[in-house]
């Protein structure tokens, strides 16, 4: 330090106490994590593997309470200003410009006040005196808000927080998952090496609970047979002969195309069921009577259900005779699982939209899609989000109350019963968990912009899943004897996390960027389609930014740029595996 200079000392002291500040500052916003005692009491009982699920809950309720905050801030402030007269503001209504009259009809419909039960059907699926709240698309039906300087714009405001929070998601997962990726990468070791790690540095010494440490001791076991199992399967495969390789081939082949029949089958179960609904829940409510109301509007979500509860058993039967190894056999099945509990969403979405823009009996040439069953069908498309939120929950909460909680007095009861001994206690399977919690994520990304609020939904259903989840691990789960890393759950979380994403944004780019938007309703009836609002907004600016911004949206411009992207990434991995290859000599 004495021989640099005053400016650099300075500079060096400076670092080094941001970096002082910086630490104190992250120890004392741990300190306001929400569930924080909650989820250290069960990482010290149950090891950081059921802990990283918890962690895993925590960041979607924040993702979510962000997502609403983005959404609140952008669209539902503005609104609620002018409302309720909180400032000097008004609306700006949209006119209807060459829009034909019949396409502008939008009768809300109501159950009337005859029945009690009604509201209750209103309130499990959105309609009647909701459907024209703040809750739904279909509410905002305006073209902005007058302030005294200036006019907010809604339809791009509407736009935006959905881009916005799309790409927050996106930006947030990629950063959560970096770190584990970097794990998983040091510890993708050779077999020696990873029978050394655990062996010598398996141990959680996170847990406290002697049951708890008996069952990692288990894990640990189970966990090094299963690399000898792989080992051994290796060396089964290179001593196959080409007859027993073709009969192998031949039956995998067989599976897989029985797996792709039970997908099929699942999905048209879902388009059907998704058809029924839609043509039926036009009828007057009372014709009706209150379980078939229910029935009708919430068949596509029990069948739904249905499939994500019955493929999973279904694919677990296949796997064993597929000959994989045992590690690969689990990565396998979740992969089956992810895509079908993800893919029935996008089933749902699809058969909506192939509804909405075909006819029947007129042509849709005058509105650009079927207005006569759907005037307003962006709220529509929120209703059947909405129920697969509520519909969601209830399951978690019914399974919990009437399955959970039963099995485990019958366990602890009954235990002398042979068919209870062979039932057993209620594992807590830490990716069916998962999934689950993801499904639902991916309802909340898709319909967040035809429903508005059900971030915030969202984010109140994660909150009692939590401490649902909580009571059923404390007092009827006991958790699987296939124990996870926490590195690799919150990697494999985050992956699964990505593909929903992914698959989310597919229906919301075609509906946005395809489909017509209703005439009758929104802020975007003056408008073919949703997208059409950024050109019209790119329009307003200066002629030379104009220039600039369709020259840097150009294929000009954007394939020369993606291939030098690639390049560069194809770079970094080449090194990056020369790395690791240092990395393994020098351990070696």
């Amino acid at each position: 330090m004495k021989y640099l200079s005053e400016w650099d000392h300075w500079k060096q002291y400076s670092s080094k106490s941001w970096k002082r500040f910086l630490e104190k500052a992250h120890e004392m916003t741990t300190h306001l994590e929400p569930w924080r005692e909650n989820i250290r009491n069960i990482e010290g009982k149950f090891g950081t593997g059921i802990q990283s699920y918890f962690s895993f809950l925590r960041f979607l309720v924040l993702l979510n309470l962000v997502i609403f905050l983005i959404i609140f801030m952008l669209v539902l402030l503005p609104v609620l200003l002018t409302k309720y007269k909180i400032t000097n503001s008004s609306f700006v209504l949209i006119p209807s410009k060459g829009i034909d009259i019949q396409c502008t009809v939008y009768p809300i419909s109501s159950s009337g006040l005859i029945y009690f039960y009604s509201y209750i059907i209103d309130l499990l699926s959105g309609t009647g005196f909701l459907e024209d709240t703040c809750l739904f698309y279909g509410h905002y039906t305006i073209d902005g808000v007058k302030f005294q300087n200036f006019t907010y714009d809604l339809p791009l405001a509407y736009l935006v927080s959905t881009i916005a929070y799309l790409a927050l998601s996106l930006l947030w997962i990629v950063k959560r998952s970096v770190e584990g990726f970097k794990i998983n990468l040091i510890r993708s070791e050779e077999h020696f090496q990873s029978y050394c790690n655990k062996i010598f540095a398996g141990w959680d010494f996170c847990i406290t609970n002697q049951d708890m440490a008996d069952m990692k001791h288990i894990s640990l076991q189970n966990e090094l047979q299963a690399d000898l199992e792989e080992e051994r399967i290796r060396q089964k495969i290179a001593e196959r002969t080409s007859e027993e390789t073709i009969r192998i081939y031949s039956l995998r082949l067989f599976l897989n195309c029985i797996v792709l029949a039970v997908l099929a089958a699942c999905f048209y179960a879902i388009y059907r069921a998704t058809i029924f609904s839609q043509e039926h829940m036009k009828k007057e409510i009372d014709k009706m009577v209150f379980g078939e109301n229910l029935l009708i509007l919430y068949l596509p979500s029990i069948v739904i259900t249905l499939a994500n509860f019955i493929t999973p058993m279904i694919f677990a039967k296949i796997i064993h005779y597929e000959d994989y190894s045992p590690g690969f056999e689990i990565r396998l099945t979740i992969l089956r699982c992810v895509f079908m509990r993800l893919a029935t969403i996008c089933v749902l979405v699809f058969t909506l939209g192939s509804k909405i823009t075909s006819c029947d009996n007129y042509t849709c040439e005058l509105c650009g899609y079927n207005q006569k069953l759907y005037p307003c069908w962006e709220t529509q498309v929120g209703q059947e989000m909405y129920k697969l939120m509520i519909f969601d929950l209830i399951i978690i909460l019914a399974v919990t109350l009437f399955v959970d909680f039963p099995r485990k007095l019958l366990v602890t009861y009954c235990s002398s019963w042979k068919v209870i001994q062979c039932w057993g206690q209620q594992e807590f399977a830490i990716p069916d968990n998962v999934l689950g919690i993801v499904y639902g994520q991916t309802i909340c990304w898709i319909g967040a912009f035809f429903s508005p609020l059900i971030p915030a939904i969202a984010t109140v259903k994660l909150i009692i899943i939590f401490y649902v989840k909580e009571m059923s691990l404390l007092y009827t789960c006991r958790p699987s004897p296939r124990q996870f890393r926490a590195s690799n759950s919150n990697f494999f979380f985050l992956l699964v996390l990505l593909i929903g994403l992914c698959l989310a944004i597919i229906p919301l780019t075609i509906s946005m960027a395809r489909i017509p938007s209703s005439k009758a309703c929104g802020p975007f009836t003056n408008f073919n389609t949703t997208w059409e609002v950024v050109p019209k907004t790119v329009s307003t600016f200066p002629s030379s930014l104009q220039a600039l911004i369709h020259g840097a949206t150009s294929e000009a411009f954007a394939v020369p740029f993606f291939m030098i992207i690639c390049r560069d990434k194809r770079y970094l991995i080449q090194k990056l595996t020369e790395a690791q290859k240092d990395m393994r000599n020098r351990l070696d």
